[in-house]
């Protein structure tokens, strides 16, 4: 049976947001709550599966987000030549988890059916579905669609042995999380179904919600999979600095190592 590492390149990060603009009718809305990015790499052997590509800097820089390093440089940390790289699943298309597509020429990619068709849908006409999408990038999955690079797949998939994705919904029609058998045990690579560790441990929603109680009956679905909450990952939490090493000194605060045990119970 196949046991996966798991590392998280930290691609972005926003200092200026507060806790209002994250969490639905929080008692402390001024205060301050950084918001970091994370894309994924998946390795077992000489077998690599990248997860999300991150954002593109120009489009993160409108909405305050600094780049930290940018994707292609964490994949060369890594001894990742994405010239090579033949599977890429994307959680989900906001504009903060499709900004390297291009850099991987010979990847296939997989993703919800669910969000395909929410994202060139009647829901698109409102403002506030569309606003996390770049018409751009979605323009480019329909032309990876056409090209034969992009595999729609249903709402439970089997990726590889040790690793499955799976619908929640939620903060967005198509969202997935991802299950991955570690060396510790099942992990739940939870993405955008939880920004926040507080999410799971207070049982509350994200502001950027398709469905509300698709968000929260996520919640379920993720500790049905996982081993324990010590095991679910969320997509957005600096907390995860502090729980899981970084795999070298150098990379401090870049690239983590997350399939090993957190230092501190999350």
């Amino acid at each position: 049976m196949k046991t996966w590492e798991i590392y998280a390149i930290r691609h972005a990060t926003n200092v200026t947001r507060t806790r209002g603009v994250n969490f639905i009718s929080d008692p402390d809305p001024t205060a301050p709550l950084v918001l970091d990015f994370f894309c994924w790499v998946l390795k077992c052997g000489q077998e690599v599966i990248v997860v999300d590509t991150g954002i593109d800097p120009e489009k993160g820089a409108r909405n305050g987000h600094e780049q930290v390093m940018s994707p292609p440089d964490g994949w060369a940390e890594l001894g990742i030549d994405p010239a090579q790289v033949t599977t890429v699943l994307l959680t989900h298309a906001h504009y903060d988890h499709l900004g390297y597509l291009d850099a991987l020429p010979n990847a296939r990619f997989f993703m919800q059916a669910e969000e395909m068709v929410y994202v060139t849908g009647p829901w698109m006409e409102k403002p506030t579905f569309r606003h996390a999408y770049k018409s751009d990038e979605i323009a480019r999955l329909v032309h990876l669609l056409h090209d034969g690079r992009l595999h729609l797949h249903g709402r439970d998939f089997e990726v590889a042995d040790g690793l499955s994705a799976h619908w929640v919904g939620g903060h967005c029609a198509g969202q997935e999380i991802l299950r991955i058998r570690t060396g510790r045990g099942w992990v739940v690579l939870a993405s955008d179904a939880l920004h926040y560790y507080e999410e799971l441990e207070r049982g509350i929603p994200f502001t950027v919600a398709f469905n509300i109680s698709d968000m929260l009956a996520a919640h379920d679905r993720i500790r049905e999979l996982a081993d324990s909450d010590d095991h679910v990952l969320p997509a957005h939490d600096p907390r995860l600095l502090d729980y899981y090493p970084s795999i070298s000194p150098d990379m401090a605060g870049r690239i983590l190592r997350l399939d090993l045990a957190p230092e501190t119970g999350a």
